[in-house]
């Protein structure tokens, strides 16, 4: 762990958090993977898109997003008026590290008859150069829309992609990116778990590859898993995504037990978000006091990648018909 910098020695973090949140009239976001401590001061806890929308309906005039890159862009491509900070801005994904813009913008122009449905763990650019963007809660609600002789690449998750592809025997061109978290889960240590715990449900996210999935009782989002959790009726789950969701499942339901599902090693660590684990308490609050490290996007890069996540928006709310897609 880095050494707190001399000048924050002495400093109560979360006191000077909420002096700074006043001032600025910031909210505090924190996704579901991010630390407990930042998760029990966040404004709002939760998936990306979600936190995103719930920071554009108020009066703040500053974002501070605890999560990765992608994230706080979406956040600013919907609130273009707002400061939109980032803890950490080496805090990135394997996914959208996987998905160059010039790559996928050549692979689009090698398949102009596809449609591009792309996951919203992607850069801003690879979301201009999209048709629809998804979440792993509303990609099953835009795929049954899309017409079944309409063509369509996916990206940047063949994991998920290839679940969707599965479930509703629509043939895709999948781009090879994988999230290494949901990648380090293991079979073989998922089944020891199970055969211990054998009337625990296991609770997947689609992230994950089909050696996981397929043993789940339950695919869906982070949010998706929650509830699933709330709604079960046995007092056991296995839980097959980042571990730190584990916490607000224990919070809200602290009479329930929830197991990490285990990577290779047969223990949790390997499934823990390297770049979500970069955010902390004193980077949270470096950036509410400094205003950086800030999220800025050009105009015209916004406008294109905000047309791709409108289009999600109208699709995920059943307002778009299905001959609609063919003309965007």
């Amino acid at each position: 762990m880095t050494a707190m910098p001399a000048d924050l020695k002495g400093l109560d973090l979360r006191a000077e958090i909420e002096r700074l949140r006043k001032e600025r009239n910031a909210v505090i976001l924190a996704h579901y993977y991010q630390k407990p401590e930042l998760q029990d001061l966040a404004d709002f806890v939760g998936d990306s898109l979600e936190l995103s929308r719930k920071a554009a309906e108020t009066d703040a005039d500053v974002i501070a997003f605890c999560g990765v890159k992608f994230m706080a862009e979406v956040a600013k491509i919907l609130s273009p008026e707002k400061i939109v900070i980032l803890p950490d801005m080496e805090a990135g994904c394997s996914l959208e590290d996987s998905c160059p813009p010039e790559k996928f913008k050549a692979f689009r122009e090698a398949h102009p008859d596809h449609i591009a449905l792309t996951y919203i763990n992607c850069s801003t650019e690879v979301k201009a150069l999209s048709d629809v963007i998804v979440t792993s809660s509303s990609a099953e609600t835009i795929l049954q829309q899309i017409p079944a002789d309409q063509k369509i690449i996916f990206g940047p998750d063949r994991h998920l992609g290839g679940y969707l592809s599965r479930k509703f025997n629509r043939d895709m061109l999948l781009w090879p990116g994988v999230c290494i978290v949901h990648e380090a889960f293991s079979e073989t240590e998922l089944l020891k778990l199970k055969a211990q715990h054998p009337g625990a449900p296991i609770a997947a996210h689609p992230e994950c590859p089909p050696t996981i999935v397929d043993h789940a009782d339950y695919v869906g989002s982070t949010s998706g898993i929650l509830n699933y959790a709330k709604a079960m009726e046995g007092d056991t789950l296995i839980v097959a995504t980042e571990p730190h969701i584990i916490h607000q499942m224990e919070r809200a339901l602290p009479s329930k037990t929830f197991i990490g599902a285990p990577g290779a090693d047969g223990n949790c660590n390997c499934n823990i978000c390297p770049y979500m684990a970069l955010n902390t308490m004193e980077k949270l609050y470096l950036a509410l006091r400094d205003l950086e490290p800030r999220i800025e996007i050009d105009e015209t890069l916004r406008l294109g990648a905000k047309k791709s996540l409108d289009a999600m928006l109208e699709m995920a709310s059943g307002s778009v018909g299905k001959g609609d897609l063919g003309n965007r």
